[in-house]
């Protein structure tokens, strides 16, 4: 039972506070479900119990939102492992789990159904793993509360009721999928349409079959969509709101999307540890949605240590890691995540991310925040996407490298300098070398996989 390797300090602290830990439980909120109540039944009779974790490994398709309330039904662990993964990723993940049950989704086990719902919202809900961008993926650990917290939140956030659509082609194995795909819909009535992967085309059909009103994800989604042959304004009219968070949201991006779509585009910000703690708001005007990655959302506390790292605490923060050097390493004594993100906040409390802690390129002893060289590329009316990364340099250290994705123009070094320089941006931080890519590589949160990019320069180096 993974719960004895963690002290949920935090969520005793909500708790004492007055939070939302003392309403219905995670799989309360979500409803009453007869396939639910009788794969939940199956669990039970194959002898998981409270406390075991239960693992699977597929794509999106309705049996995952099965699997994950069935495990919450009777106070199952839920660890899905993304269905991406090699084989022998896949097997290290679910060896560090030890899982009481492997699930084979085209067989969900059925049995007496299970009517009551299990309501100790402390008790692990999920192991999220993350993405891998900054290394190798984590084991994130969210409670009951803290994803039944999330998902009530951003239903009022976002003004979702049943009359709206949700696509969902993130995978139900991360937070996005899970909280976007699942929970949030569960406790709108919204209806979720699943994408099993990514296809700009097929996701051009789905909204214009489906009427689908809402979608989040990273911006290499909605840029391949708006690119995508046969897209037309009048094909994507059901979509009110999207909602676009990662790198490269940039303030041009927004507004191009904005034009696009005929909705609300706005940016966000969270991660697998702290899921969406800031953005906009349904009530709040659109003045910062194109600027801002949004302000805090809820009881979501956001502040700045000295170096400008973002420091995270709230309900819906999660409570450690499966490592718990990790969860030392992450978390203060006063609660606080630390994220990593650099940001800026502005008195009135809008937030803005300029880059990683830890993605810094360091050319002749100046560091050179990733981020803000990508978004300064992205503005450019002939990239549609960018990625930033350090080259080893005897002379200087590192170098820096763009790989950019363009709309077809020409786009070089030159181009590049000058418009660098007409922003009035340093001209160290310029681009050295450009590489231009048909795609980004892209790990499977949709992030740009900086390893891959790293060994493709290095062959065309070399």
């Amino acid at each position: 039972m993974i719960e004895a390797t963690f002290t949920p300090a935090r969520a005793l602290e909500y708790r004492a506070r007055g939070g939302p830990w003392s309403g219905p439980s995670l799989d309360e909120r979500l409803g009453p479900d007869r396939q639910v109540a009788a794969i939940a039944g199956g669990l039970l009779a194959s002898g998981v119990s409270t406390g075991d974790v239960v693992t699977w490994r597929s794509a999106n398709r309705t049996e995952v939102a099965l699997a994950y309330r069935a495990c919450w039904r009777i106070g199952a662990i839920a660890a899905p492992i993304h269905h991406q993964l090699g084989d022998a990723e896949a097997d290290a993940l679910v060896a560090s789990l030890a899982p009481r049950a492997h699930l084979d989704l085209d067989n969900l086990p059925r049995g007496a159904p299970v009517e009551a719902p299990w309501t100790r919202n402390e008790s692990l809900a999920a192991v999220m793993f993350t993405s891998g961008s900054s290394g190798a993926p984590k084991g994130v650990l969210h409670t009951q509360a803290t994803l039944a917290y999330k998902a009530t939140l951003m239903r009022d956030v976002h003004g979702l009721t049943p009359d709206d659509v949700v696509l969902m082609p993130a995978p139900c194995a991360h937070i996005s999928g899970l909280l976007n795909g699942i929970t949030l819909p569960g406790v709108s009535g919204a209806r979720t349409v699943f994408m099993a992967r990514w296809d700009p085309k097929t996701a051009l059909d789905l909204i214009e079959r489906d009427s689908v009103t809402f979608m989040i994800g990273p911006p290499t989604f909605f840029v391949s969509l708006m690119d995508a042959p046969g897209f037309a304004p009048a094909r994507v009219r059901s979509l009110r709101l999207v909602s676009c968070g990662g790198a490269g949201v940039t303030e041009a991006f927004v507004e191009r999307a904005r034009a696009a779509f005929g909705a609300r585009v706005k940016r966000t910000y969270g991660s697998t540890e702290a899921p969406t703690v800031a953005t906009s708001a349904a009530s709040d005007d659109t003045t910062h949605d194109a600027t801002h990655d949004g302000r805090a959302i809820g009881d979501a506390e956001l502040a700045l240590a000295p170096h400008g790292e973002l420091l995270v605490r709230g309900p819906e923060v999660c409570v450690g890691y499966l490592d718990r050097a990790a969860t030392t390493a992450a978390f203060d004594a006063d609660g606080w995540f630390h994220t990593g993100d650099l940001a800026t906040i502005d008195p009135g409390g809008w937030l803005t991310i300029v880059g990683r802690r830890h993605d810094v390129i360091i050319r002749g002893g100046e560091n050179i925040a990733a981020a803000e060289v990508e978004a300064a590329l992205e503005s450019h009316p002939a990239v549609r996407s960018a990625a930033v990364i350090g080259a080893p340099d005897d002379l200087l250290g590192e170098r820096v490298v763009a790989v950019v994705v363009t709309d077809g123009s020409a786009f070089d070094v030159a181009a590049a300098g000058s418009w660098f320089a007409e922003r009035g941006l340093a001209r160290y931080k310029t681009p050295e070398r450009i590489l231009i890519v048909d795609a980004l590589p892209l790990l499977t949160s949709g992030k740009p996989d900086k390893a891959a990019l790293r060994a493709r320069f290095a062959r065309a180096a070399g």
